[in-house]
């Protein structure tokens, strides 16, 4: 689960801060740092989705 919740969360910062990217943010501003932390908790939560999921 762990493990899950991890690539969760590196792949969801990382879209995160590609977004905001994509955008015209910059990467050290606060909506990219805004934007990167949404993406990391969406992250986190699909990563926990997918451990119990893969659990059953």
């Amino acid at each position: 689960m762990k493990l899950c919740i991890f690539v969760g969360t590196t792949a969801g910062g990382l879209a995160g801060g590609l977004l905001a990217g994509a955008i015209d943010l910059d990467t050290f501003s606060l909506g990219g740092f805004a934007l990167s932390g949404v993406g990391s908790l969406v992250g986190v939560y699909a990563g926990w989705k997918l451990a119990r999921k893969l659990a059953e």
